[in-house]
């Protein structure tokens, strides 16, 4: 597999995967000046959107593997074919979504937010408006998978810039000058996931394949997913904790591990885009029988992976006094981000190879595995060590300290996974 393709791949993933976290971060931008409490509301919510968009999320990935296949097996029509398929179930299972969304609300708000009144009342409001998008984010996750699955590097960047750069105008706006304060934020994002999820409908319309519901390419999908839902559930069940044990620390390290961890998530999903590379080209490559290049690949996006990792560690580094200050003019909300800086720098080099792998292994199909390294990283490392720092008052160092074993259970688990070659399985289907 030639280096061009690779980085032609991770080029499209990185511009779609920047697109709504650098949003994200815009967002927080906007809602830190309101005040610490609106901005740990944020953070308490979003943790609950994430959890709430898990099954799209696996839908994706899942989505991806099955038409890489397919794609390399030179059937383009049932590559699209499963896009078809799983923006129903996108749709079907947005809609479930939403309602379970309104349900849990203010009980789960209350309970992520700890102690604060104000914070839990102010990510009620926000998690209100917000999920109304959850069908929105779910078909755009479907139109990801099937594009990637097909190799195609143009349509998933357009469809994302303009969603997320209409939403960016917006949620300044909405926010300050029309006066809704962090509900505005809200509106914006809904906004955004709507806008694509349109734009993702329209792309495949134009394969003219039928879009006729076929149930039995749905189950299908729905078990391919199964383990990928666990495998998310299990990042959930940890940044679910997290976030619990930093609001019951205190509004200031809420706020402060939100920045953080927006942070992360931002360039965790720019490291992610040698995974998609890897996803899809590791699928193709299987599907078509060539087992050299699935693993030629594997090897090159960890060197790639490992390499943009050491220089988003080095930007990090470099923002430690600024990139606090521009979320937040709080001065104790940046005394507790400077705390967790130093880890959020250090994990950079390793997770560049972490989420290669982790792509390699899911174009392969290899779920199951990436489902039970992810279950005892998080069950076994980043929970435990959690509350730990919450019961040793460690504070939110020692939150961070978790996500860094997180990490490092994951590298070891999948690099000895792909050293064995077990996941190399040809074939068109999964």
């Amino acid at each position: 597999m030639s280096s061009r393709r690779i980085v032609a791949l991770a080029a499209s993933a990185f511009v779609v995967l920047a697109a709504e976290p650098l949003f994200l971060l815009v967002d927080t931008a906007v809602v830190g000046h309101l005040g610490r409490v609106p901005l740990a509301a944020l953070g308490a919510a979003g943790t609950i959107m994430t959890l709430l968009a898990i099954v799209g999320t696996s839908l994706e990935y899942g989505t991806t593997g099955r038409a890489a296949r397919f794609y390399g097996a030179g059937r383009r029509e049932a590559a699209v074919n499963e896009g078809v398929q799983a923006s129903w179930l996108a749709l079907l299972i947005g809609l479930v979504a939403v309602a379970v969304g309104e349900l849990i609300a203010g009980p789960v708000t209350r309970l992520v937010a700890g102690g604060s009144n104000d914070v839990a009342a102010a990510a009620e409001s926000w998690l209100r408006i917000a999920v109304l998008g959850l069908p929105g984010i779910l078909l755009v996750l479907a139109g990801n998978g099937w594009l990637r699955g097909v190799q195609d590097t143009r349509t998933p960047v357009r469809i994302v810039l303009v969603a997320n750069v209409l939403s960016a105008l917006a949620s300044p706006l909405l926010v300050y000058p029309a006066g809704l304060g962090l509900a505005g934020s809200a509106v914006a994002n809904v906004l955004a996931q709507w806008v694509g999820a349109a734009l993702c409908v329209l792309a495949i319309r134009q394969e003219s394949v039928p879009a006729v519901p076929h149930w039995h390419v749905m189950r299908k999908q729905l078990v391919v997913s199964r383990d990928l839902v666990l495998r998310a559930l299990a990042f959930q069940a940890a940044y679910m904790t997290a976030a619990g044990v930093a609001g019951r620390m205190g509004a200031a390290q809420l706020a402060a591990h939100q920045v953080g961890l927006q942070l992360w998530e931002f360039i965790a999903l720019l490291l992610d885009s040698f995974a998609i590379a890897a996803q899809s080209l590791v699928g193709a490559a299987l599907g078509s029988g060539d087992v050299d290049a699935a693993r030629n690949t594997a090897w090159r996006v960890s060197r790639y992976g490992i390499s943009a990792g050491v220089v988003f560690g080095a930007l990090m580094a470099a923002g430690w006094y600024l990139l606090p200050a521009a979320f937040s003019s709080d001065q104790e909300v940046q005394h507790q981000a400077h705390i967790l800086w130093p880890w959020l720098v250090a994990l950079m080099p390793l997770a560049g190879v972490v989420f290669a792998l982790d792509g390699v292994l899911l174009g392969a199909g290899d779920n199951a595995f990436v489902r039970t390294v992810t279950l005892v990283a998080a069950l076994g490392g980043y929970v435990p060590l959690c509350l730990a720092a919450l019961h040793f008052g460690w504070g939110l160092g020692g939150v961070w300290l978790g996500l860094a074993v997180f990490i490092a259970i994951r590298f070891v688990g999948m690099a000895w996974r792909t050293r064995s070659d077990r996941w190399l399985v040809v074939g068109e289907t999964l």
